[in-house]
């Protein structure tokens, strides 16, 4: 596991998440809410501690036990709910159960804006305080309150949250110190009074919750090996998809650094056509169906949006096309290194690789019967509409799936995407009967082929090797992907050749870089970690088994203590940074496992 920074109070990606795929939060190592927002993931994080700098009582949800000397943290096992153990000095002893209730209710899924804490002292006679400060406006400003006998009204913006509670209301206001005699609970949420007994309501919320993930997780298709590995994964992916229209995230977080002070901050809390498309490949995989029919609906409305014309290459949980990028200016960031910002500019930028990356999750809905709905002629012609701007833009200039914001190439892996858009149309139309329709899109996945081949091709005294782009022979981990797209098969001379010059080349020990040529902020600092996985699948196609396992082991040595991954990792001091929880990590994992892993039937 990643080594716990020293000082117990410095923001570290020691994190646990926590949600119900409407909100989420962050727990820190002392069991603090540390980074949520609300209405939805991209809303305004009322807390926001994680990103404040020293500034620790702005935005958090803490419990802080007199004269503490550990604490340890586990999840109920396939669940998200999370236990966390308080022990004093003189040997007193709490309990902290954190989720967000989700369970079908009334017909429909219970995921409300809500989330719960229930403390139980376990041990001697401990004596706690509370710390519940939500902030405003990206930390500009600690909510106002109001309350009552048994809770407390934040006005945290547009709409008030009510924490409901059976602890003393007055001791939460006054931040007093006092003995916890029996089991307390918090149910922070709508504004709205508590129905029924506050007790048993959440406890009977703890045991649906409990239930309806254990059942989710038994209807998954793991690997033999690294099996909690997997579930862990797979549950955290989940919590980034925004359940109500099937959007699903790239990160949890915006603004943690790529690198230390590199201002390489950038707000991960949109849906991304790429990194989405590699999200539910890696839950199919696995055989988690209802995250990726609700993200195909999804994608069925940003296609009808666009009316043919091009896709952009994200979009917020809600398919809103505009995400201006500005910096909260009352926030100092994660350890001090800002700026902290909101939306992404990436959002005007060309990249032509989203249109494969439509195609490919739309095309498999033709096919399989297990969908409740299942894709029809009318999908098909709303599909083709894609592929024709795939047809129009393959050997056009873009930003790259690296969405460089200084240049623009024409990118080798947008290229292979924009070909797997029209072969798999071709396969589709074959699957119609459109005969017409399979010679188009056969003739123009041939096409787009033949000009890879033509302009991407590098001829060096080595055999050769693909670049990253028409234009230059710089290498780049994603042409590692073209055996994945079946672009290629593993056994190409001219895959093998480019697998060594990328090794070579961006491999640093047990970790990959994305590019090792400056971009637009200079030389990179940090493996990617997406691409540290792509060369164990490499290394797994060539033959080379017991590196590659031996190389999945170190990355799985590197994950929090949560089973977490972020975007990017410092290979020489194995320090984790960049968004968390990162989606692209942690499908790797679950890649990787099911690639590696012994198979079940040496068990049974």
């Amino acid at each position: 596991m990643v080594e716990p920074v020293t000082d117990p109070h410095q923001a570290s990606l020691e994190l646990w998440p926590i949600g119900n795929c409407q909100v989420s939060g962050l727990i820190n190592r002392q069991g603090a809410l540390v980074w949520g927002c609300v209405p939805r993931v991209d809303g305004d994080p009322v807390f926001c501690s994680l990103l404040n700098g020293d500034e620790q009582d702005i935005g958090v949800w803490r419990f802080e036990l007199e004269g503490q000397i550990a604490a340890t943290q586990y999840y109920e096992r396939n669940t998200p709910i999370l236990v966390t153990r308080l022990e004093a000095e003189d040997g007193s002893a709490v309990e902290i159960r954190d989720f967000c209730p989700r369970f079908e209710r009334s017909g429909r899924m219970y995921r409300p804006v809500a989330y719960v804490r229930i403390v139980h002292p376990v041990a001697g006679t401990p004596r706690m305080k509370i710390v519940l400060r939500p902030a405003r406006n990206y930390g500009a400003q600690l909510a106002e309150t109001t309350n009552g006998t048994n809770h407390i009204r934040y006005l945290v913006g547009g709409q008030a949250m009510r924490m409901s509670t059976d602890a003393p209301v007055g001791y939460v206001l006054s931040g007093r110190t006092y003995r916890v005699e029996s089991d307390q609970h918090f149910f922070l949420g709508p504004d709205e009074p508590f129905s029924g007994n506050l007790r048993a309501e959440l406890r009977q919320m703890d045991e649906l919750t409990r239930k309806y993930w254990t059942l989710w997780v038994r209807g998954l298709h793991i690997p033999l090996e690294w099996q909690d590995e997997v579930i862990r994964s797979a549950i955290a992916l989940k919590l980034c998809q925004h359940e109500e229209t099937g959007a699903i995230v790239a990160a949890l977080t915006t603004s943690i650094p790529e690198a230390p002070h590199s201002e390489r901050n950038w707000d991960y809390r949109f849906c991304w056509i790429r990194d989405s498309y590699f999200t539910v490949q890696a839950l199919n995989r696995i055989g988690a169906l209802d995250v990726l029919e609700k993200y195909l609906s999804y994608l069925r409305n940003i296609v009808d949006s666009a009316q043919g014309g091009q896709i952009q290459p994200l979009y917020s949980v809600m398919g809103d096309t505009v995400l201006d990028e500005s910096a909260a200016a009352h926030l100092a960031g994660y350890r001090g290194m800002g700026p902290v910002r909101i939306g992404n500019a990436a959002y005007f930028q060309v990249q032509h690789d989203c249109y494969g990356q439509i195609v490919m999750p739309t095309a498999q809905a033709f096919f399989d019967r297990r969908l409740l709905r299942m894709a029809d002629e009318h999908d098909f012609a709303s599909l083709e509409k894609v592929g024709e701007m795939a047809w129009k833009m393959h050997d056009q200039p873009d930003a790259g799936l690296w969405e460089f914001r200084t240049r623009q190439e024409v990118h080798t892996y947008s290229a292979v995407m924009c070909w797997a858009a029209c072969d798999r149309l071709a396969n589709v139309a074959a699957h119609l009967g459109r005969e017409d329709r399979r010679k188009l899109w056969r003739k123009r996945a041939d096409a787009i082929r033949d000009r890879i081949e033509r302009e991407s091709w590098v001829e060096t005294e080595d055999g050769g090797h693909y670049g990253a782009s028409f234009q230059s022979d710089y290498l780049d981990a994603s042409l590692l992907q073209m055996v994945e797209l079946r672009f290629l098969r593993p056994d190409d001379s001219r895959f093998k050749t480019t697998f060594a010059a990328i090794e070579k080349a961006l491999r640093r020990g047990e970790h990959m870089l994305r590019y090792a040529s400056e971009d637009d902020f200079g030389l990179p600092e940090t493996a990617f970690n997406v691409c540290t996985f792509w060369l164990i699948e490499a290394l797994h196609m060539a033959g080379r088994d017991e590196e590659a396992r031996g190389l999945f082991e170190t990355m799985l040595s590197h994950r929090t203590a949560s089973g977490m991954l972020s975007e990017d990792l410092d290979f020489d001091t194995g320090e984790l940074w960049g968004n968390f929880p990162q989606t692209y990590s942690l499908v790797g994992i679950i890649n990787c496992a099911g690639l590696l892993s012994k198979p079940w039937s040496e068990v049974r």
